[in-house]
């Protein structure tokens, strides 16, 4: 895999509008921009496996195939949405959707340069998603699914963090994750107005209380399950 402390990727800046102001600043402070996409990377690579089984390994490179799953899919995600977005969709909407969408897929470039050879063969070939769990015809349903993805990823994250052993990919994924938590943020008010730290993401009681519910990888693997056409097997990150 590559090294995470080496900068001397080419990128490109990502665009800042709105309420992403503030969550891309953070990105780009970090080496993530920096190893991020060009401009001619395609935001929805052509998909090409339909069944098999992804294991992830129980170690750094198990938990950066997972991350990078994650960031296919929402990358996927948004760009579907805004190659068909629904007749309520507002200029707003889409302008939020793009900044959303570049995030993804940034993220999903620096996992693939980051792994290398060693990603998943699944990840590495493409994997088909499926949406058709979610309601994607209306604004109201669009932003629903965006909220379930986005809550997931940070849960996940909050799972993933303690596992990792090596420090530059901890801190790294740590900036992921504030963006991500902005996203979720935005979502979920759109949904319901003030429902950024809803009870259904903050964890109520013990030591945790008040902050960001976590999933286990395990949790995540079953979660993500519908939207993804091979069997995911997460237990290896379970020992870790």
């Amino acid at each position: 895999m590559a090294d995470l402390a080496d900068t001397s990727f080419s990128g490109r800046a990502l665009r800042r509008r709105t309420f992403l102001r503030v969550a891309s600043a953070t990105a780009a402070s970090s080496a993530l921009i920096l190893a991020g996409c060009g401009k001619d990377d395609n935001p929805n690579p052509n998909p090409g496996v339909t069944s098999g089984q992804s294991v992830f390994a129980g170690n750094d490179t198990g938990i950066l195939n997972l991350t990078y799953l994650l960031a296919q899919i929402q990358a996927a995600f948004y760009q579907k949405v805004l190659t068909t977005p629904p007749a309520d969709f507002t200029a707003d909407d889409k302008a939020a959707f793009v900044d959303m969408r570049d995030h993804e897929v940034i993220y999903r470039e620096f996992y693939k340069s980051a792994l290398g050879t060693s990603a998943d063969i699944n990840l590495a070939q493409g994997l088909e998603f499926n949406f058709t769990p979610y309601t994607l015809t209306t604004r109201k349903g669009v932003y629903e699914a965006a909220r379930t993805l986005e809550d997931l990823a940070v849960g996940a994250y909050n799972g993933v963090g303690r596992r990792l052993r090596n420090f530059s990919y901890l801190r790294l994924q740590l900036k992921i994750t504030s963006v991500k938590a902005r996203h979720a943020a935005f979502v979920r008010d759109q949904v319901e107005p003030n429902s950024f730290a809803g009870a259904d993401v903050i964890t109520p009681t013990g030591g945790q209380a008040g902050l960001d519910t976590i999933k286990t990888p395990v949790e995540v693997a079953k979660l993500l399950a519908p939207l993804v056409p091979v069997v995911l097997v997460a237990d290896n990150l379970m020992l870790l």
